[in-house]
């Protein structure tokens, strides 16, 4: 089948029966929901790009199961440059959407269930790998969006999974059959999970013997029976109820979160890729947050591109755009955004084989590169709103600016009044200044922070995951060695 187009994408989402609830009541038409569609908006972007010649070599790749032409968001990397161009696409997305683009999370999972299932299968003869090939020819065939399932609720953290008050806490058998299993449980804050054909659920800590009811990756469809989604809340997004595009900030595009709750779902044979081999719970967690890590080096900087000119268009209309204090903090943000950039290539360029085949990042490195997007994103964002001025957060609606109300004694509206005193530069008329600044407002404040700033900070783990991920992996030990030499000390 060849890739799908947009609207091919869009056509296969109502095709499904999601189960999809929001504000307390099902959402049956959410493919058209004023809320969720800007975010489907953003998926249908990667079906769009990837049918531009000018952005093939970036968009699609050569499976290596079946050598046929596939988006590169359900490929397998084969080498340190199908690393390198999966930032560079994660940043070109993020470019074209400022927001969040919801496929990385699958394309994560496939590369770190792939090298994990191998190695399971080489220590105990199981047939999770063939099962995952299997399950990824068929999402590459028909071009799928597949959500990847790992952060748990978790319950009372100090608690291991099979310590919980409720077992629900984390993903779990509940009764074994000759066919299959049968889960129960929920994974949180789940990107585009609403927006998915499929679901790869994933363990989200390193489990004991006493976990293996817990240890579990699977895949399921997201109309399964037992299976329903809570949309998640963002800043502001019952704006986009209000039919106001500008004080939408970004009305065409946005993040999505979601509560992905299993109630007694039936899971086949066939597509289970780990049922209670704990011992491999922590390596597929460490490969996937490592891969995911990398992504944010992409995906952030990209977003990051458009802040910084809309951070240079908002000192234009201010008149400020030559003051030596406004250039030298877009000169910091592009700096910090670079940086961000160069530590997401550093670790694609380090990267290496895994015993199955494809390629891994270098774990330190995207670590280092997840730990600076916890911090950078939030400079950047605030000297975008110190550029920006106060207007960003106190400016009228736009029902304001295009009122016809009389307010003034010799005949002046509001929406006179909102545009006489709210203009800035003679280059620029007052609507082009609104937009820019419900823009910033958006995604420094508002719906798309979850896919900049907030997430910035927890995606892909938060702070204190990649520290403990830093220090494994620092090699201190080696470092002292070449201390000692160089001093003398035996």
């Amino acid at each position: 089948m060849p890739l799908k187009t947009p609207e091919e994408y869009i056509a296969s989402l109502r095709e499904l029966n999601t189960r999809v609830y929001m504000f307390g009541q099902k959402i049956d038409n959410w493919v058209d929901d004023p809320i969720i569609r800007p975010s489907i908006n953003c998926v249908a972007m990667t079906y769009a790009l990837a049918q531009k010649p000018e952005y093939e070599d970036l968009m699609t790749a050569t499976s290596s199961l079946t050598g046929r032409k596939i988006n590169r968001f359900t490929h397998l990397h084969q080498s340190t440059e199908d690393l390198v161009k999966k930032v560079k696409m994660l940043r070109l997305l993020g470019q074209k959407t400022a927001s969040c683009f919801q496929r990385c999370v699958g394309m994560d999972a496939f590369n770190a269930l792939y090298s994990t299932t191998f190695e399971i299968d080489e220590k105990y003869g199981t047939s999770y790998h063939e099962n995952f090939k299997k399950f990824l020819t068929y999402v590459q065939d028909n071009d799928l969006v597949v959500d990847g399932a790992m952060t748990d609720p978790k319950g009372d953290r100090s608690k291991a999974p099979h310590e919980q008050k409720d077992p629900d806490m984390y993903v779990h058998v509940v009764e074994r059959r000759q066919d299959g299993i049968v889960v129960c449980g929920a994974k949180a804050h789940q990107t585009g999970a609403v927006n998915s054909h499929w679901h790869v659920f994933m363990p989200t800590i390193s489990m004991s013997e006493a976990d293996k009811d817990w240890s579990l990756s699977f895949a399921c469809p997201s109309d399964a029976e037992g299976l329903y989604m809570i949309y998640g809340r963002q800043a502001s997004d019952t704006r986009k109820l209000e039919g106001s595009p500008i004080d939408c900030g970004n009305s065409l595009f946005g993040g999505q979160e979601a509560l992905v709750v299993l109630d007694h779902v039936f899971i086949p044979n066939e597509y289970i890729f780990l049922n209670g081999e704990y011992e491999f719970t922590g390596i597929l967690v460490e490969r996937f947050a490592g891969y995911h890590r990398q992504s944010y080096g992409g995906c952030k900087v990209g977003v990051g591109d458009v802040i910084i000119g809309a951070a240079a268009i908002i000192a234009e209309q201010n008149g400020v755009n030559k003051a030596h204090h406004i250039k030298d903090k877009l000169i910091e943000m592009t700096h910090l955004n670079e940086t961000l950039y160069s530590c997401g290539i550093a670790c694609s360029c380090e990267g290496c084989p895994t015993k199955a085949g494809n390629y891994q990042i270098d774990l330190l490195l995207a670590n280092v590169c997840k730990q600076n997007v916890t911090r950078f994103p939030y400079e950047i964002v605030r000297l975008a709103e110190d550029i920006a001025g106060g207007l960003m957060v106190t400016m009228p609606s736009q029902k304001d600016f295009t009122s016809n109300t009389v307010v003034g004694k010799n005949g002046e509206t509001i929406g006179d009044i909102c545009n006489k005193y709210f203009a800035g530069s003679d280059k620029f008329t007052t609507t082009d200044r609104q937009k820019i600044l419900r823009f910033l407002e958006n995604i420094c404040l508002g719906s798309a922070a979850v896919g900049y700033r907030t997430e910035s900070m927890h995606g892909a783990g938060s702070p204190q995951a990649q520290r403990i991920m830093i220090a494994r992996q620092s090699n201190l030990e080696a470092k002292k060695e070449m201390a000692k030499k160089i001093t003398g000390i035996k």
